[in-house]
């Protein structure tokens, strides 16, 4: 899901997490890339940026961290 930041070019974004495992997660990243695209629709680039997960994610736990990209 997105949400405007009132911040221009920016925008929250959250991510649902669920760990479906038996075991709980202790570390890990998650990395989002943004498409730069010009007003005729051509794309000029790729702009990475990585945060950790929300970490420790307890087996059968759920999270939806938000972050600003």
């Amino acid at each position: 899901m997105t949400e405007d930041t009132g911040r221009r070019w920016c925008q929250e974004v959250t991510f649902a997490f669920l760990n479906s495992s038996g075991t709980a997660v202790r570390s890990g990243s998650v990395t989002c890339g943004t498409h730069i695209v010009g007003t005729l629709g051509v794309d000029w680039g790729t702009v990475e940026s990585t945060v950790p997960l929300p970490v420790p994610l307890a087996p059968g736990a759920r999270k939806r961290p938000a972050w600003t990209v």
